[in-house]
């Protein structure tokens, strides 16, 4: 019974997955009442201006990327150093 409750599930879990993929996907054609030909969709579509670019950045300009890089290989390197003394400690055994 468990292997059947199982397959159920998986083909269930996938059935439900197909229906909303599709529900998303699919659209309907709006029609406007008492406007003739035209569809109630041609309100919705407004344009707006393109805004302008705010600041460029330099094409090449790899600053902030290297600091960051520095960053990480102190935070990795530094406590290695401090811990440095105690791994070479020889072991007793």
């Amino acid at each position: 019974m468990k292997k059947y409750t199982r397959r159920f599930l998986i083909f269930g879990m996938g059935l439900l997955l197909a229906i909303f993929s599709a529900a998303l996907t699919y659209s309907i054609a709006i029609q406007s009442v008492g406007q003739g030909n035209h569809t109630g969709a041609a309100h919705f579509f407004q344009t707006t201006a393109t805004p302008q670019p705010e600041g460029k950045s330099e094409i090449g300009s790899t600053d902030g990327i290297v600091i960051l890089g520095g960053v990480i290989v102190l935070i990795v390197v530094v406590p290695i150093f401090l811990r440095r003394k105690f791994w070479m400690r020889p072991s007793s055994q």
